[in-house]
């Protein structure tokens, strides 16, 4: 891996990171209700990702686009550590359904936009 593949991790990490943080302020999380910005960056990032992979993972950009968009923007854009603290606030919150809801439809799109592009 070059020089070349950390900036492009950067700079993607960086646009990521930025829209989520930007996402966030429109889309306010409260611990009693639904996440909808997590929610939101998580399948984003999740559809995004399986449609580089899906379209271009073959082509002779793949060098450049896997660490700028794969590793650095979807890994910026979508956030493991916010969706788990979020869950964690809604069972401390007494919100079953909520968060039953978050890991189901949250891991269910994700697997949905794999799945229909595989199938493709």
């Amino acid at each position: 891996m070059g020089f070349l593949s950390y900036v492009l991790v950067f700079i993607g990490g960086g646009i990521g990171s930025a829209l989520r943080f930007l996402l966030a302020k429109f889309i306010v999380f409260q611990p009693s209700h639904f996440p909808w910005a997590t929610l939101l960056s998580n399948v984003l990032a999740t559809f995004i990702l399986a449609l580089v992979l899906y379209f271009f993972k073959d082509a002779a950009k793949w060098p450049t686009l896997a660490p700028l968009v794969v590793v650095g923007f979807c890994g910026g854009f979508s956030t493991f550590s916010t969706f788990s603290y979020e869950n964690y606030l809604l069972l401390q919150q007494g919100q079953l359904v909520i968060f039953l809801l978050n890991v189901l439809v949250s891991l269910g799109f994700g697997l949905l936009g794999f799945w229909f592009l595989a199938r493709s």
